[in-house]
């Protein structure tokens, strides 16, 4: 067993290698199209995400000035309360 020989001829051998490459590029494509489809998911969320802390920040804001306001009447009614004596 040692001593047989095989023949293939060059075309046959390259075509097999050929093949295989051509395989393998296929299963490397379809990896990478779904990294990019993870990647564009992500993306949108990080948009969503972005827009939610926005909308949040301005609420935020909003509620931040009512209560600077109400402080403001709460102050002012005090010391009305002490100036009338009641």
């Amino acid at each position: 067993m040692a001593n047989e020989t095989v023949t293939y001829s060059l075309e046959a051998v390259l075509t097999r290698i050929e093949g295989k490459i051509d395989s393998l590029q296929r299963d490397v494509n379809q990896k990478f199209d779904k990294i990019d489809e993870r990647l564009t998911k992500v993306e949108i969320g990080q948009s969503e995400i972005r827009g939610d802390i926005k909308a949040l920040d301005e609420r935020l804001t909003t509620e931040i000035k009512g209560l600077r306001d109400f402080q403001k009447i709460n102050y002012s009614c005090s010391r009305i309360i002490i100036i009338l004596g009641v």
